[in-house]
């Protein structure tokens, strides 16, 4: 089955400090606290990723997402991708 990579926040977390994996320690040194979400797919599967260009206060569940391929952390000089989700904004009225 082919995905199209949109669907909806199912559920989500805030990753605070020292709550994270030593992998985004960087990250969130950088940032700070990040959010993570379970987002469940228009095909129907769900899937856990990082939300990225949002802030926890923005989502909600239910509100529409779409894949991105970003960076996700660097580890010993090579630096990791994957994707993430971002949210889809529409144009108010």
């Amino acid at each position: 089955m082919k995905l199209s990579g949109k669907g909806k926040i199912y559920c989500y977390t805030t990753i605070s400090r020292g709550g994270s994996p030593p992998e985004f320690s960087t990250q969130q040194n950088l940032v700070g606290s990040y959010c993570v979400a379970v987002v469940e797919l228009d095909e129907g599967p769900k899937v856990v990723a990082q939300m990225a260009n949002s802030k926890s206060e923005e989502l909600k569940i239910g509100s529409p997402v779409e894949a991105t391929f970003r960076r996700i952390y660097e580890d010993d000089g090579m630096i990791r991708y994957g994707v993430k989700f971002t949210p889809i904004r529409t144009a108010k009225p």
